[in-house]
């Protein structure tokens, strides 16, 4: 799904590009690197840039090769570094996506949304999940300030990753009430955190709606 999700949001590389992409990071890794993606760490890099090298340019349609492979190199290496750093899985993913960015500017940014409303969602337009949690604010009666993180994506990238580097979590929607973050629609970082779905159940998300000023008049 990553392959697929990279190539969607670098529609100027050719399928050529997006199937080698996806060879050469799974490059005799790819059990090794689902049974444990710390593994991923020890991606063979002589061996990447070797088959990197190798490929003639006129086999890659639109702009150039050299980039392109710089490009992968550099993604390689974040996602290098962010294994070597205890990150899971999905962050890497996250990270990798992102590619390199300002983190301090990013995380200024992702405070001054949180600040700038009682009820703050970072979403996907078309991620069920994040549809499911705008229509419970809905019939709970919440103003909720949406924050996509899909237009664009280059933008939201780097917030989905900074995101998860503050909560935990990479995936959306991304949920803080009263600048505190209360997890996603049905799922959360800490038992502190479980979502909303479990705030409901335990009865918890009106009273904090209500305390942080989010419910409507």
């Amino acid at each position: 799904s990553y392959f697929m999700f990279y190539s969607s949001i670098h529609p100027h590389y050719s399928m050529v590009r997006f199937f080698f992409l996806a060879a050469l990071l799974m490059l005799e890794r790819c059990q090794s690197f689902l049974v444990s993606p710390h593994y991923a760490s020890k991606i063979n890099f002589a061996r990447a840039e070797t088959l990197l090298s190798s490929v003639e340019d006129d086999s890659l349609e639109g702009g150039s090769f050299d980039t392109f492979r710089e490009d992968v190199m550099k993604r390689i290496r974040i996602a290098q570094d962010s294994s070597s750093r205890g990150a899971g899985f999905k962050q890497i993913v996250a990270n990798v996506i992102a590619g390199e960015y300002d983190a301090a500017a990013v995380r200024s940014e992702i405070e001054e949304a949180i600040a700038s409303s009682p009820c703050v969602m970072f979403t996907w337009q078309n991620s069920p999940s994040c549809k499911k949690a705008v229509k419970a604010f809905e019939l709970a009666g919440a103003d909720v300030k949406k924050f996509p993180l899909d237009d664009s994506w280059e933008k939201g990238n780097p917030i989905r990753a900074e995101l998860g580097n503050m909560v935990g979590q990479t995936s959306v929607p991304c949920i803080f009430i009263g600048g505190e973050y209360v997890g996603g629609f049905d799922s959360g970082s800490t038992d502190e955190s479980p979502g909303i779905c479990d705030l409901a159940f335990k009865g918890s998300l009106l009273p904090a709606l209500e305390k942080a000023g989010a419910l409507k008049e």
